[in-house]
């Protein structure tokens, strides 16, 4: 791992900076990890929802209230090197992401089998954590996934190379992935909080190195093998695609039917990358109905 400090990271996650910050924190394995654990009257299972790629936990804001206003139980959490969670120095592959899940269900103490719901990259995560832990695992939801297909291009290459991506990513980060962000909407002009909520985290030290190793791991590439042998488990599953993804384009539909032919497909239209965030009230019943047969 190159050593290499960021300008635009100047400051630390410690007790002290995340006094009167949302949610609670938790010490586990690889380091404290930032959650919402919300409760319900009745005594459901729990729905773990695992975010994308450098989005931390608001982004299943409109999700987790609609879930909760139905009497379910859900549980949202900031991956390692994301949002108010620590930055281990370390390596950011599936096998730390898939650790820490399990963890959390463990320290938490959670009655299994749980839900898990996974967007983007993560829908590769929770896929991966199904395979390996299929007594924990009741129902499964895919946003978007990832790792349906490997989409390689001259920039990914350079930033995946030691320092020069340190470099570029020191010099362009903020506009690259700040300004990246109206990509995940077919209408970006209506969710200005997205991209303002999104700031906060990367003055954090650590922020960058954890996206840079997350990407160098290949964490959101081509993971078809792990799909396909989700095929032989019985898992009902549910996916959702937002008719105008621009990360992962519709046409990937016809690779996930043919990967998982029984998965249940939703196509939500007048949406981008984040369907459930974009257009609520059309995938909130769905899913609800889908965690509650």
């Amino acid at each position: 791992m190159v050593n290499y400090s960021f300008k635009s990271e100047v400051a630390e996650l410690n007790m002290q900076t995340r006094t009167g910050l949302p949610g609670e924190f938790i010490e586990l394995e690889d380091g404290v990890v930032h959650y919402e654990l919300r409760d319900s009257a009745s005594n459901s299972q729990t729905t773990i929802f695992v975010h994308g790629f450098s989005v931390p936990y608001y982004i299943w804001d409109p999700t987790v209230t609609a879930l909760s206003n139905a009497g379910l139980r859900t549980l949202r959490y900031d991956l390692y090197g994301r949002g108010y969670s620590d930055r281990p120095k370390t390596t950011y592959n599936l096998n730390l992401f898939e650790r820490q899940l399990y963890n959390l269900v463990e320290q938490l103490h959670l009655d299994i089998p749980v839900n898990l719901v996974g967007i983007s990259m993560r829908g590769s995560i929770v896929a991966h954590f199904a395979v390996h832990h299929r007594e924990m695992v009741q129902r499964l939801c895919l946003i978007d996934p990832a790792g349906f297909s490997t989409v390689k291009s001259m920039p990914m290459s350079l930033i995946k190379a030691p320092l020069i991506g340190e470099i570029l990513l020191d010099i362009f980060g903020e506009k690259v992935f700040v300004s990246g962000l109206s990509n995940d909407f077919y209408q970006p002009h209506l969710f200005p909080e997205y991209q303002q909520k999104y700031l906060d985290q990367m003055k954090y030290r650590g922020f960058k190195q954890a996206l840079l190793s997350t990407i160098r791991q290949k964490v959101a590439e081509d993971q078809t093998h792990i799909y396909q042998q989700l095929r032989s488990l019985d898992i009902p599953m549910l996916v959702f695609w937002g008719k105008y993804d621009k990360t992962f384009p519709i046409t990937t539909v016809d690779m996930v039917r043919t990967i998982l032919p029984s998965v249940e497909i939703h196509i939500i239209d007048e949406a981008g990358h984040v369907p459930h965030y974009e257009q609520p009230d059309r995938v909130n019943p769905i899913l609800i109905s889908f965690l509650m047969k």
